[in-house]
């Protein structure tokens, strides 16, 4: 189910909220675990089996690390806890990618599995190793209940794009019972419309020209592919920029405030700055799962006491770290996808981000010989400028349909551009019209004015808290429904909700759009019986 479609918006989501909070106390965990199941199993069911397993064999080690904690047994216990997580997710994600590639080396015609690829996998996976890891680091103890595991993975908004949660972040949060909050209504409902206008206002609009040039590449001089390839950035930071929105502010309507992901990355002054601000949960999964392990484990211990020894100056001090820093990147392009072209982007970013760290010393005497204050605003720009500028190249590889052609690209981009068509008509050609154009400059400029905001002076929320309600709702909500209606008629009836809202403010605003709810099946009178009847077998499930 896509938190854009029909059935999410004007379905299960009005439905899932108005069961909660109509749902005694006690079922309010069972409703919303009843809830993450059937969106998961909405689109794909036979892989809800899959799900369990992964989170059953968690449930199972994260115990029996406990029981044997301070014991060789515990050791074991989470290597096969690891080795279950990533046999599961590397049998379907990436058996076809090894198939294909022994193929292609040795000229076998193995046959592929053909498996599709279960939504959601490399989320949950990452979210049962990493309470599996920090249940064996002792950060906190096992979870005794089942019900409360499952909900902690499977929790629904976070299922398709993460961010990918700490169970003792997110479990309290999960677990507590909570009445229904105007102030968590407004603040979801302003981060799921912003969400929406970055993907429906920006990327979708930008994703039309990106497909007409990208999947077919040749037909298109240099200039074309290098705007195609720039259109593909807009499109990529308005989807995933989005796509983090709407699940925090879906989860933000049942009172709940998953971690933050995307950190204006286009403000960033390095590679590592912009991966850092990215995905940010990844980040700091990767930082603290595999780095960590990696650059203190013994064989780079002995790699550091040889580079120490043998290597003059910090260069063997950095170089074990450049080189777990370099492995970790690679780990992140294999995340990412199944294919070559994501190994390549993350030898792209692995490898300039380790370059940087092994020729730190050198920049630094370039700098001081040239007198570069690097605290000036020129200074500062440059920054920018070369970071953006690393990673426009690096969509070039995630984008282009294989590796090869994303070589050839590059090479056509400034080798052979002939530059006036840009000018001559030819943006014309490319699926978007002039009003397209307009609208998707400034959705993009709304969004880098929002972005320079938060970055230059801080959340835009305690702005917004000091001006009446009315205005509130007025200054973010209508130019977005309006937006949003002109992008996807779908959506009118989302406008009509805020609507209401917008006219009759604050509070009785509130109490309008409550009706409003109620009008599905008119549960708002009996929906207390109907839960106690549906969830009676889950009532001791979250005591």
């Amino acid at each position: 189910m896509l938190f854009s479609s029909v059935p999410f918006l004007f379905y299960f989501l009005p439905a899932a909220l108005l069961i909660y909070f109509a749902a005694p106390r006690q079922l309010k965990n069972a409703v919303l675990l009843l809830a993450s199941l059937f969106f998961y199993a909405w689109g794909e069911p036979k892989y809800m089996l899959l799900m369990l397993v992964s989170i059953v064999q968690g449930y199972g080690f994260g115990l029996l690390i406990e029981k044997h904690r301070g014991q060789k047994a515990s050791k074991v216990f989470l290597t096969l806890s690891i080795l279950v997580s990533l046999g599961l997710l590397g049998y379907f994600k990436y058996a076809d990618f090894f198939l294909s590639s022994v193929n292609a080396v040795t000229g076998l015609s193995l046959p592929l599995l053909k498996l599709s690829l279960p939504i959601g996998i490399s989320f949950y996976t990452f979210q049962v190793l990493s309470y599996v890891i920090d249940v064996y680091r002792d950060k906190y103890a096992p979870e005794k209940n089942f019900a409360k595991l499952l909900l902690f993975v499977s929790f629904f908004p976070q299922m398709v794009q993460g961010p990918i949660s700490r169970f003792n972040d997110l479990a309290p949060q999960l677990f507590a019972r909570r009445s229904l909050d105007y102030t968590d209504l407004k603040y979801g409902i302003q981060l799921i419309l912003w969400g929406y206008f970055k993907k429906m206002v920006i990327a979708d609009r930008a994703a039309v020209l990106v497909n007409t040039v990208l999947d077919d590449p040749w037909s298109y001089s240099g200039s074309i592919l290098a705007v195609g390839v720039l259109f593909y950035c807009i499109q990529l930071y308005g989807d995933f920029s989005g796509g983090i929105d709407i699940p925090r502010g879906v989860a933000r309507l049942f009172g709940i405030d998953l971690a933050e992901n995307f950190r204006r990355p286009l403000f960033s002054t390095s590679l590592t700055d912009f991966w850092r601000r990215w995905h940010i949960t990844l980040g700091a999964w990767m930082r603290d799962s595999l780095f960590y392990p990696l650059s203190l484990s013994k064989p780079f211990g002995k790699l550091g006491k040889f580079t120490r020894k043998h290597l003059k100056g910090k260069l063997g001090k950095i170089l074990p770290t450049s080189l777990a820093t370099f492995l970790v990147y690679f780990v992140i392009g294999i995340w990412h996808g199944a294919n070559w072209r994501y190994v390549a982007f993350g030898f792209w970013n692995g490898g300039i981000i380790t370059l940087s760290l092994l020729l730190a010393p050198y920049f630094l005497r370039w700098k001081q010989a040239l007198r570069i204050n690097d605290k000036s605003k020129g200074w500062h720009l440059f920054q920018l400028v070369r970071t953006n500028l690393l990673v426009f190249f690096g969509r070039y590889i995630t984008r282009a349909p294989r590796f090869l052609t994303a070589v050839w690209m590059v090479k056509e981009t400034f080798l052979h551009p002939n530059l006036p068509d840009l000018w001559n008509g030819t943006l014309m050609t490319l699926g978007l019209g002039g009003g397209d154009f307009l609208i998707l400059f400034l959705g993009v400029a709304t969004l880098l004015l929002a972005e320079w905001y938060q970055e230059k002076k801080g959340p835009i929320r305690p702005m917004l808290e000091r001006q009446s309600p009315f205005l509130q709702w007025v200054a973010i909500l209508v130019p977005l429904v309006v937006l949003l209606r002109r992008a996807a008629g779908r959506l009118h009836l989302l406008g009509f909700y805020l609507q209401a809202i917008l006219t009759t403010g604050g509070s009785h605003g509130f109490q309008t759009m409550a009706g409003l709810f109620s009008g599905y099946g008119s549960v708002a009178g009996g929906c207390r019986g109907r839960v106690q009847l549906l969830g009676g077998p889950l009532w001791g499930l979250f005591p």
